[in-house]
Order: C-alpha cells, then sequence, then structure tokens
C-alpha cells in the first residue's frame, strides 16, 4: 500500500497521509527548492497557507496573492506579517508580501515580471465565462516562466465513498483527458511545454485511475523580448491590494547599518572579556588582595594615552589603560561576521560613526572594565 494513504478496512475510506492539501503545497515547495525562482503569484490564494510556507524559501524577494474572496484572505493574512526576530535578525534576502482581490479573469500590471505562477484546486471554481479568460491572462498577459495549475482527477471520485462532485462551488471535475486536452492547447497556444504529474496515489492495484490530484507544469519555451512583455500590456489598475508587509532586509542601509553597530558591539564585549579573564588568570596566584592590586593596576595603567595610539595604530592587540579597554577596529573587522556584514573597513567605520564610543583617533572602541 502505498505510504502516502491509509485505506481503513470495511469502510475502505481513503486517508491520505499526510493530507492531500499539504501534498499540494509541498509539490509546489519542492518545485521552488530545485528551481528558486525570485518572484512566485498564487492566484486562488483563499487562507494564504502556501503563500505562509513559500515566505521561508530563501530564494524568494516578492509573494503576490491573488483570491476574489477578500475576507477568506483577511482571515488569515496576519500569518504574513514580520515577527519580532525578524526585525532582530534581518534577513539577508530581500522580501515583499502583497495581497490582492479580484479575479484572475482580469489582467492587472501588478501581477506581471513573475517567475512562477501557481494555480492550486482554482481552475474548477471558475464559471465558463473565467474559465475561456483564464488561459490569455496568465499565460499571454502574465507569461511567466512556470506555471503550475492542480485541479481534481475525477476518475479517482469512485474510490471517495459518497462523493460525487467534491465541493459545492466547483463547476466541473475533469478527468485526466479532459484536463490534458485543454493544458497541450493552452500550452500550444501560448507557446510552453507541459508536463502531467500529480499527488495522492490510489491504492494498490487500482493504479489505473491516476492521482487524486492531477498536475500539470507548464514552461515557457522562449524568453519574453522587451517589445512582447510591453505590447498590450495594461497599465489601469482592477485589483484592490489588501495587505503589503515589506520584510526588514540587510539590503535596506538603515537595518544593516543596525545589525553591524549589534555586532561590532557584541564583539568589542568578547574580546574585553576574553582580555579581562587573561589578566585575572596571570594574578591568579596572589592571594592577597592589596597585593594582587597593586601588581595587577600598574599592568592595567602601563600604557600612556599617546603611547596607546601607537599600539592601536602598529598593532591589532586589543589593551587596557586604566578602567578603559581599547580594542581596535582592525580586530573587530578581522572577525568574519562583521566582515561580512560590512564588506570594505570604510563601511565599518560609516555605519559606527556615532553609534560605538571610539578612541579620540578613531581607531579603536572604547569600553570601560567596570561596566558591562
Amino acid at each position: 500500500m502505498d505510504k502516502n494513504f491509509q485505506e481503513e478496512p470495511f469502510t475502505r475510506t481513503i486517508k491520505f497521509t499526510p493530507p492531500l492539501y499539504k501534498q499540494r503545497y509541498q509539490f509546489i515547495k519542492d518545485l521552488v527548492g530545485k528551481y528558486k525562482p525570485k518572484k512566485v503569484a498564487d492566484l486562488g490564494c483563499a487562507d494564504c497557507t502556501l503563500l505562509w510556507m513559500l515566505k521561508f524559501c530563501s530564494c524568494i524577494e516578492v509573494l503576490a496573492g491573488l483570491d476574489i474572496c477578500a475576507s477568506v484572505m483577511k482571515e488569515k493574512m496576519h500569518r504574513l506579517s514580520p515577527l519580532p526576530g525578524d526585525y532582530l535578525q534581518p534577513s539577508e534576502r530581500s522580501l515583499t508580501v502583497t495581497l490582492h482581490h479580484g479575479s484572475v479573469a482580469h489582467k492587472d500590471p501588478c501581477m506581471l515580471g513573475f517567475d512562477l505562477v501557481t494555480c492550486i484546486e482554482l481552475i474548477e471554481h471558475l464559471e465558463q465565462s473565467e474559465l475561456k479568460k483564464f488561459p490569455e491572462v496568465v499565460f499571454g498577459f502574465m507569461a511567466p516562466s512556470m506555471v503550475v495549475i492542480s485541479t481534481p482527477n475525477s476518475e479517482f471520485n469512485p474510490l471517495l465513498p459518497g462523493v460525487t462532485c467534491r465541493h459545492p462551488d466547483h463547476k466541473f471535475e475533469w478527468n485526466r483527458a479532459q484536463f490534458q486536452s485543454w493544458a497541450l492547447e493552452t500550452a500550444r497556444r501560448y507557446d510552453y511545454s507541459v508536463e502531467f504529474t500529480g499527488v495522492g496515489h490510489p491504492p494498490t492495484g487500482m493504479e489505473n485511475v491516476g492521482f487524486c490530484t492531477q498536475i500539470g507544469v507548464f514552461v515557457r519555451k522562449y524568453p519574453q523580448t522587451s517589445e512582447s512583455a510591453q505590447s498590450e500590456k495594461p497599465t489601469e489598475t482592477v485589483y484592490k491590494t489588501v495587505f503589503k508587509a515589506v520584510y526588514p532586509s540587510l539590503k535596506n542601509e538603515k537595518y544593516l547599518q543596525n545589525a553591524v553597530v549589534s555586532e561590532v558591539i557584541l564583539t568589542a564585549q568578547i574580546i574585553k572579556r576574553s582580555l579581562s579573564d587573561h589578566l585575572m588568570s596571570e594574578h591568579e596566584d596572589y592571594n592577597d588582595t592589596t597585593e594582587r592590586k597593586s601588581k595587577f593596576q600598574p599592568s592595567m595603567n602601563c600604557f600612556s594615552e599617546d603611547l596607546g595610539k601607537l599600539v592601536v595604530e602598529k598593532s591589532m592587540e586589543p589593551f587596557v589603560n586604566g578602567n578603559v579597554v581599547y580594542i581596535p577596529l582592525k580586530t573587530i573587522f578581522s572577525f568574519p561576521k562583521v566582515n561580512r556584514l560590512c564588506g570594505t573597513f570604510e563601511k565599518l567605520c560609516k555605519f559606527i560613526a556615532g553609534k560605538v564610543t571610539l578612541s579620540s583617533d578613531r581607531s579603536a572602541v572604547v569600553l570601560n572594565t567596570e561596566h558591562e
């Protein structure tokens, strides 16, 4: 018996494991992992579950959802908002998520420029007039590099007890021949290739009915030319935007500066603590507190301010002068994360100017030994 369903004895009720909708979403997620699209649109996004899953895919920079029912989107769209952790640790990629209220039978320029368009269990909900316009909107107007369409396979329905139509809102449910005929004609008309697959395997011995959900994966044969991309593209906006979230990103200089400052302070504190531990270990054999202080203090005061500048300029070694720890910026810049965030030493100096306490010659971070 196939691993993704269980057949209960006597009732012969098929239960898919994981549930069929999760298998459909996982199919899309696997496809994204393979082809790494940057811009993905989900038509008929409903409760935004697929968009929520895709926002964790590091390759995606733009996510858009479209649905005819605004209330369904609004009920769950809060899941697409950035979390506090996204602000505390901004991602290196940019991410914008937008939800639109509208019909897939209408063209809107906000849906141009996508790499992947998904239509999961959508077309069977369309009226005949909408279905007729659908190919021109998606394949002709939007013209993404890849389109994935899933729809119920009516040949599987007899295996689902009491089911003739899977949802009261379905206007039709195609068998495999009907879906493939429509898909092949659509692909031919708009210069796409199409491959057929599905999710939800039938029980052993009944493989002839095919997948419970049939899927067509369309790939555009030729890249769009600038002329075809611009020809007959309307500028009128017909969709209503109901949600937009721009995630904090290190590509934004404000967030990058905050991250650099935080990392510099953290790195300086780590160096300071390590230096303090090292100095203390040199004197751990002295049991008398007064004696230890008299011997320890000179070593901390052994650098004058002028000599300290010289040491910072000529060396990357941090040092202590009185109650002050000097940590050369070049030492901090040598740490991998600081180096990766800044890229250049000049950018490091620019980002921390006025944000971190520096020595008079601005060559070292200054910390007090008495405070963290």
